[in-house]
């Protein structure tokens, strides 16, 4: 019996060290790798900010490798990305109200998905399945959109979103020589 309740005690203590030890020198270590970014949108009756990790091409071979076509992707790295507005706004025709939204993707060749959910949760991916499997839950989406894929002459070496405004606001994200713009409109 004692040698049972010390077993408990150790894996209990093994679990509690990994849990507030391990996963956050680990968290920690995967964004030296792939820095948190912001960008924000401030103009036009709009208050947007987009936060994401930004990962490096490093000589990889993205889409369709790295980030498999026809697959749910987290957007970047780490946690989700997440898209802020303080008041409703439009992903081309479809209604998003106020708040923080998580954004998925599934790359496609000559297009994307892109899917604006209202759960954020914790980290991006699962663990056990060694980054295959995201933690998004399909029941929380509130928008899926399909945008075309522009084939980019330059390398964008390290993942980016940004906002173009041309006239036409677009939330861009560019990485490899792969780039989709989102239209949002107020």
């Amino acid at each position: 019996m004692k040698v049972l309740k010390w077993i408990l005690i150790i894996l209990a203590a093994i679990v509690l060290l990994f849990y507030f030890v391990a996963m956050p020198y680990l968290k920690e270590q995967t964004k030296k790798n792939s820095p948190q970014k912001t960008v924000v949108y401030t103009e036009n009756g709009m208050d947007l900010t987009v936060k994401y990790s930004s990962p490096f091409k490093k000589g990889r071979e993205i889409f369709g490798n790295l980030v498999p076509y026809d697959t749910v992707w987290r957007t970047g790295a780490n946690e989700p990305t997440t898209l802020t507005t303080n008041s409703k706004i439009y992903i081309i025709d479809k209604e998003l109200p106020s708040g923080t939204y998580s954004i998925w993707t599934v790359p496609g060749k000559e297009s994307w998905q892109v899917i604006f959910n209202k759960n954020v949760p914790e980290w991006g991916v699962t663990i056990m399945s060694g980054g295959k499997e995201t933690t998004r839950n399909p029941e929380e989406d509130i928008i899926n959109v399909e945008v075309p894929v522009i084939n980019l002459v330059q390398t964008v070496e390290s993942f980016t979103i940004d906002f173009e405004d041309t006239g036409q606001l677009y939330m861009s994200m560019d990485w490899d020589k792969t780039k989709v713009r989102v239209p949002i409109n107020n």
